[in-house]
């Protein structure tokens, strides 16, 4: 096989490492790929952009491509699978109508009533003073959500007044962008957040190992979200109960609401779930894509050849696929981060000590990083991804951490307690 695979971050690159497992894969392209993929055997980056529709179109043509993995969210929403549908060529991820499951949140909110699928009880603006004054009149702490897609930086949990009463300025000013242009204000939610990433064609749902993610900058979950600074799987927290009920509570009826719609659904259904105190699970938020960096946690369990795995669920064989083997295992991951982010970060820095990280056992995902003149240089805000698998958490990390350790580049910044809660327990 031969397979394109659409962006540049830590999760393409963990995609790009385990297709080319399989000898099956014969070559990956990766469009645009970063210095990972550029320095990957039987890989190769394209100079095309992921939203250049006729370029990757008619790559894929003349190269007889057999699968095209989209991994950002952004082409989704701008209906790159429906235009390679067009062209007969499989698309991993869902259509457009389907993408809208992340890149509207109001929409989102609108099929879990429909579904029934528990949530936080939300109210959508378009109106700065009208949302203003709904704040002011609520209970605190409030989540104020822009609407679109805003790279996982568009949420807020504020506890006073002001910090509201930002957000949503922030929003309705241009901090998102086009994003912004509507809000959601949700109530708050208590508890452990998990990630349920799961595979489906429209009518089968197979859940991939469950994970949780550090989406808070600073130590002990505290600071502004960003994209992710690392992340475990599987979650202990996620018992073969309480994934039974996430299926039948959560996966299930977001199925049938999307086909009920008309769509066809096939690629990764991500649902971001709050598990309250009695245990029992919310949906925070649904994506539409594998997370990042909850998938580089996740893949480097996986047994089955991943290729088989998204080749069905794109063909809509997923039901024939059997069940998915997974290492008898668990994974932790670390981000590296350039020095400002979420905020602005300066590009550019020269990075060292991968080789030396991954002579301890380690893997290395490279996300915002570039190859030029035979060095690697910062070209992101989240850099490098440091993996590490053993048969406990305390090893896992231990051993993420030590290969941290090795790597250098100016201002790299990382949050030194992931798994904290899990360790602590």
């Amino acid at each position: 096989m031969k397979i394109v695979v659409l962006g540049s971050g830590g999760r393409e690159h963990a995609i790009t490492r385990t297709l080319l497992r399989s000898p099956q894969v014969e070559r990956v392209f990766c469009v645009p790929g970063n210095g990972g993929t550029a320095t990957t055997d039987r890989c190769e980056n394209l100079a095309l952009g992921a939203d250049d529709f006729p370029g990757i179109g008619q790559f894929c043509s003349d190269n007889h491509i057999s699968l095209v993995v989209v991994g950002p969210e952004l082409p989704l929403s701008q209906g790159i699978t429906d235009y390679l549908q067009q062209q007969q060529i499989p698309v991993f991820g869902p259509t457009k109508a389907g993408a809208q499951i992340e890149s509207s949140k109001a929409w989102a909110k609108a099929l879990m009533a429909t579904a029934g699928i528990p949530t936080a009880f939300a109210s959508v603006f378009t109106d700065a003073n009208m949302a203003i004054a709904y704040v002011q009149t609520g209970k605190l702490p409030i989540v104020v959500k822009a609407d679109g897609l805003a790279a996982g930086k568009g949420v807020t949990v504020a506890t006073t007044l002001a910090a509201a009463e930002a957000a949503i300025s922030a929003a309705f000013t241009g901090k998102f962008g086009a994003a912004g242009s509507q809000i959601l204000i949700e109530e708050c939610l208590y508890g452990q957040e998990v990630s349920i990433l799961a595979l489906t064609d429209g009518q089968a749902i197979i859940p991939l190992l469950s994970a949780q993610d550090h989406k808070r900058i600073g130590p002990g979950d505290t600071g502004a979200n960003t994209g992710g600074m690392g992340a475990y799987a599987p979650a202990p927290i996620v018992t073969p109960n309480l994934m039974q009920r996430i299926e039948k509570e959560i996966l299930s009826p977001a199925v049938r609401a999307l086909a009920d719609r008309g769509i066809v659904y096939r690629g990764v259904l991500y649902a971001g779930l709050m598990i309250t105190p009695p245990g029992d699970p919310k949906v925070i938020e649904f994506n539409c894509r594998f997370g990042d960096p909850e998938i580089q946690a996740i893949l480097p369990l996986l047994e089955t050849p991943l290729e088989e795995i998204l080749y069905a669920t794109a063909t809509g064989r997923l039901a024939e696929l059997g069940p998915i083997a997974w290492k008898n295992e668990v994974c932790a991951c670390v981000v590296l981060a350039a020095n400002g982010y979420p905020g602005t970060y300066e590009k550019g820095k020269v990075i060292t000590g991968i080789d030396l990280a991954e002579a301890l056992g380690a893997i290395v995902f490279q996300a915002g990083t570039r190859l030029q003149d035979r060095q690697l240089l910062i070209d992101g805000g989240r850099v490098l991804n440091i993996v590490a698998t053993d048969s406990t958490f305390k090893q896992a990390f231990a051993r993420a951490y030590a290969a941290v350790d090795c790597i250098g580049f100016e201002g790299m910044y990382y949050r030194q307690d992931i798994g904290h809660r899990l360790l602590k327990a």
